[in-house]
């Protein structure tokens, strides 16, 4: 398949589940709840060694916000059911908790509410801080009252939601980009980026939004679960057999897209591809999947093009 002058390679992305919860953080200013969300979404590329997966979903106003200050949206993508708690009790303690003047509601879509969603009392335990101090407190949105919890800071309070509701999410949509001029792609990997994150309810974990580290599950070291992809490497290209990089790539690479659905996250992928495809110094578009050893959930590059 070729769109515009790049070839799209007849392949698909492997995709998989974690556990989903999205939070919103408020603060006096953008410029601080930016601070936070910054923090909390710290160390959280990808599930081979970081508790979690996050990113920065949304920039909302102060008209959108239950307190009516401006505020950031942010999603967490958990391996384990039962780290949960733990990740957001540890994440928004630390990090959100201890920056100037924000407060911390659910953010979860209504959209994918269902009879598995549960919900992580990280307000009502991070109260204890509060030292017999903490107070309980509601807050009416959208017709309902949020239970909350209020508990003193040097600036004033900090205001928690008592719980967060989790579910399945999909993660794990992926697509590679080779390109034949280094500096070219990655202004273009930046628009990508830009258009990408203007889709609700997805994030793209890795600094910038994009990775230069291919990985393929396993190692030829019996302690790694997981390596670099040789295969997607243009400096070993001419040292291997089946280099998957084109003649003319020096460059490549990958997208890794989490959602809330995955009709969220294959328009993400489209959005970010269509935006590579303008760029002329981009030469091949594919995507890595592992022959069913990371997951069940098939993102067709064609499919999604169409």
């Amino acid at each position: 398949m070729i769109l515009n002058h790049v070839e799209i390679e007849e392949t698909y992305a492997e995709g998989f589940r974690l556990y989903g919860s999205r939070i919103l953080i408020t603060a006096d200013s953008i410029e601080l709840a930016k601070v936070a969300a910054a923090n909390v979404t710290g160390y959280a590329t990808s599930t081979i060694h970081c508790d979690c997966e996050a990113g920065i979903d949304k920039v909302y106003d102060s008209t959108e916000t239950p307190d009516h200050r401006p505020g950031v949206s942010v999603i967490f993508c958990i391996q384990k059911k039962e780290k949960v708690d733990e990740v957001l009790l540890n994440r928004i303690g630390q990090c959100v908790l201890t920056s100037a003047s924000t407060a911390c509601f659910d953010w979860f879509p209504e959209d994918v509410l269902n009879d598995k969603t549960f919900s992580v009392k990280t307000g009502y335990k991070l109260k204890f801080f509060g030292d017999g101090f903490e107070q309980k407190n509601e807050l009416k949105w959208k017709g309902e009252f949020l239970p909350l919890w209020k508990i003193p800071m040097m600036d004033g309070y900090f205001t928690i939601q008592e719980s967060f509701k989790v579910t399945k999410i999909i993660a794990g949509g992926n697509f590679l980009v080779f390109s034949n001029n280094t500096s070219e792609i990655i202004t273009a990997c930046q628009q990508a980026v830009t258009k990408m994150n203007d889709i609700e309810g997805i994030v793209l974990p890795f600094p910038g939004g994009f990775v230069r580290s291919p990985s393929k599950v396993g190692s030829k070291y019996k302690f790694l679960s997981a390596s670099t992809n040789e295969i997607l490497s243009p400096v070993l290209r001419d040292q291997i057999d089946n280099s998957n990089v084109p003649s003319t790539a020096q460059t490549g690479y990958e997208f890794i897209i989490n959602g809330f659905t995955q009709k969220r996250v294959e328009l993400a992928m489209k959005e970010g591809i269509t935006s590579l495809c303008t760029n002329p110094s981009v030469v091949k578009i594919s995507a890595g999947n592992y022959g069913g050893k990371l997951g069940k959930i098939i993102f067709d590059l064609k499919k999604i093009l169409s």
